[in-house]
């Protein structure tokens, strides 16, 4: 199994095992949930893409490269992938988009200034972006179908290499979890080829890891697995940063092709549908 195999199967077995019994009232679920889960790997050893069962790779490619883009309006990442459509709000966008909130939200494009932040001062603790908005989001404020879940993440380079700490606020770890762990992982690449560094470690911190009713099957049956598949190594094409940010649909085709060679998982565990809440 790969370091994030051996990470995410231990995680899903303690929750299982030793989790807090929650009922979710947005969606009529029960779920098991432990606080303060985290899985770390060295991209320099392995990417974190999820053997242990297949997962759908361009989505998670796809969706990066929007979020980079800095839309808010899903029709660019509709030709991959329609699982934002659920967030929809009346005009056809998605109030809390992830790169919109990074790129326009806050009245600064934190991407660009994190770029341009690093490559003057590349030993700064300042490189943080932010995607919740304590002035809309949470708290009893429900104006919008979603909340970021991942809502803030760190850069820091070190010993030549750029680490990416994500903090996630609610983790679906059966569906979200590997989505999200294998997206930021990319995120971090192209940005570190952006700044002309190797990537280094990511951290994946989640607040409320939880595992719905309707995936414990599942879940056992993934706990139940086990693989020896290799290391997946990725490294992106040169300018995937600007390439990205304008919308190259050739990139999602060239990162995927890099993946997919690589790539050999378990077969899918059927039965997994995914539960939208609000929250």
């Amino acid at each position: 199994m790969t370091p994030f195999d051996i990470q995410y199967k231990a995680a899903i077995a303690d929750i299982m095992d030793n989790g807090y019994e929650i009922p979710n009232p947005w969606s009529g679920r029960t779920t098991k949930m432990l606080p303060g889960v985290t899985l770390r790997v060295d991209l320099q050893d392995s990417f974190p893409l999820l053997t242990l069962r297949k997962i759908p790779l361009k989505i998670f490619i796809a969706e990066q490269i929007w979020y980079l883009m800095g839309q808010n309006n899903p029709t660019w990442l509709q030709q991959f992938t329609k699982i934002w459509d659920d967030f929809l709000e009346e005009d056809g966008t998605v109030k809390a988009a992830y790169g919109h909130r990074w790129r326009h939200h806050f009245g600064r494009d934190q991407i660009d200034c994190l770029v341009n932040h690093l490559t003057q001062n590349p030993h700064s603790r300042h490189a943080v972006v932010v995607t919740w908005d304590p002035a809309d989001d949470g708290l009893g404020v429900d104006s919008k179908k979603n909340l970021p879940c991942p809502y803030t993440f760190t850069v820091n380079i070190a010993g030549g290499k750029l680490h990416l700490h994500n903090i996630i606020r609610s983790n679906d770890m059966m569906l979200g979890c590997p989505h999200d762990a294998a997206g930021f992982a990319l995120l971090q690449t192209i940005l570190a080829d952006r700044l002309g560094v190797e990537p280094g470690i990511y951290t994946h911190s989640i607040s409320n890891a939880h595992i719905y009713d309707n995936h414990f099957e599942a879940a056992r049956e993934l706990v139940s697995r086990t693989n020896d598949h290799g290391p997946v190594s990725l490294r992106v094409p040169s300018g995937s940063y600007e390439r990205a940010v304008n919308g190259d649909t050739e990139l999602v085709n060239q990162i995927f092709t890099s993946l997919k060679s690589q790539y050999q998982p378990l077969e899918s565990i059927s039965g997994m549908e995914i539960t939208v809440n609000v929250y």
